[in-house]
């Protein structure tokens, strides 16, 4: 029976071509808007790692000055002092952990070309392995590596071609910031979307480029790439920094179980209570460890400015879909003569809803297919606009494309509700008479 009204659907669809036509664009100009918004919100607000999500969290110390919390909702820092960072890494209380902060260095190509800039990333050997990095050659670092201080290094893809023209570099070396590394490893396409790991130089910024220990910091003192808070003043140079109460280091933890967890923030409990005996911790306990979404959450990574985005869309659908209706309940009220008379042979109003909501579902899906073009468009269109800035945020993804035509053809067929009402109770009588 379905198979019948979608041919009288085409049928009429046919004789009325203007009248469909408009239709169609209005569902194609109502979806290609509001899932231009959605795929973005969308891909803001996925997770990036759901594999992991629920077993890796960030860790807050609440080590800042006694005279005011560090933010005004009374939460701890975002980010730990070095010398916090470093004694959790040396406590190893968890499955896995990595102190890591953004750092940038001067690319020295060994064919005496340009030197360049790229962003790099210190942190510790269980990195690659806590957020499932993968490679193209090689592997990360191990823990003897940060424990000698071995100058060792893993290479993005795209500097491994700029450098090697994509060939195996491992075990080669490259000069950076006039020091020599060895690479052990290059990653193959990695980029978590939202860079949950560390939201301080943009959460939808491209990874970084170089990998190096974390336990390189003092000896080469390697400049630092983000955000830096201080709550007290601090000497000059390098190592004062290092010992200073500035907050700077991002820091994660694997905890495989809920008893890991509590017992992970037991420790941690326990290690400011040691710290409040030297003096420092003076604000009462108040550490957290989040995971993936709730970190996520708390940063806020997916913005009033793009929730209200996704309103605007979802009103400019609504309106088209007004526009929507009005159509449809001219074209299906034009066919009141038809209706009666078919109402007169002994059709039933089940009968004849049936037919023009499927009717109705036919223009979604057309409109549905041009309006996921129209969201293609409006993508491209916004990363000619944008450029980088919005690079990995304008992916059209099966999923999405799914979203877009079933809404189409459910929006559709909300609209001919009405309309396939009012055409159904035409009177039979009073359209004979007029005949």
């Amino acid at each position: 029976m379905i198979a019948y009204y979608v041919r009288l659907a085409v049928i009429s669809i046919r004789n009325n071509a203007v009248m469909s036509l408009l239709m169609v664009c209005a569902v194609a100009l109502g979806i290609g808007m509001c899932m231009t918004f959605v795929t973005i919100h969308y891909i803001m607000a996925r997770d990036p790692i759901p594999e992991k999500s629920d077993v890796l969290y960030a860790v807050q110390l609440d080590a800042w000055g006694p005279d005011q919390p560090a933010s005004d909702d009374g939460t701890p820092p975002r980010q730990l002092t070095y010398m916090d960072a470093v004694a959790l890494v040396d406590a190893r209380r968890a499955f896995r952990q990595a102190a890591m902060s953004g750092t940038m260095f001067v690319v020295e190509p060994a064919d005496d070309g340009r030197p360049f800039s790229a962003t790099g990333r210190t942190t510790g050997a269980d990195f690659f392995a806590m957020f499932n990095v993968p490679f193209q050659f090689g592997q990360g670092w191990d823990a003897r590596a940060d424990a000698d201080l071995e100058q060792v290094v893993v290479l993005a893809g795209s500097l491994n071609d700029r450098l090697f023209g994509g060939e195996d570099s491992v075990g080669r070396n490259i000069t950076l910031s006039g020091n020599r590394f060895r690479v052990v490893g290059v990653l193959d396409e990695w980029k978590p979307i939202p860079k949950f790991y560390d939201l301080n130089t943009g959460p939808f910024d491209a990874p970084a480029e170089v990998f190096v220990p974390f336990s390189l910091m003092p000896a080469l003192e390697l400049p630092r790439n983000g955000n830096t808070s201080c709550w007290k003043p601090r000497d000059p140079g390098h190592a004062a920094f290092l010992a200073s109460e500035c907050v700077w280091v991002q820091f994660w933890a694997e905890l495989q179980s809920d008893a890991q967890r509590r017992a992970y923030l037991a420790f941690l409990d326990n290690y400011a209570n040691e710290q409040k005996t030297l003096g420092r911790f003076e604000r009462p306990l108040n550490n957290r460890v989040l995971d993936v979404n709730a970190w996520l959450d708390y940063e806020r990574v997916v913005n009033d400015e793009a929730t209200m985005m996704l309103a605007v869309g979802a009103m400019f659908l609504a309106v088209c879909l007004l526009n929507t209706i009005g159509l449809l309940l001219a074209k299906f009220l034009g066919k009141a003569p038809e209706i009666g008379l078919r109402r007169a042979l002994g059709a039933s109003k089940r009968t004849l809803f049936a037919q023009y909501l499927v009717e109705s579902a036919c223009i979604g899906v057309v409109g549905g297919v041009f309006g996921v073009v129209l969201t293609w468009l409006g993508l491209r269109g916004i990363e000619l606009l944008l450029g980088e800035i919005v690079t990995h945020l304008v992916d059209l993804d099966v999923p999405m494309v799914t979203v877009g035509i079933v809404l189409a053809i459910s929006a559709s067929m909300a609209a001919g509700l009405y309309p396939t009402w009012r055409a159904c109770n035409v009177e039979p009588a009073a359209q004979l008479k007029t005949q």
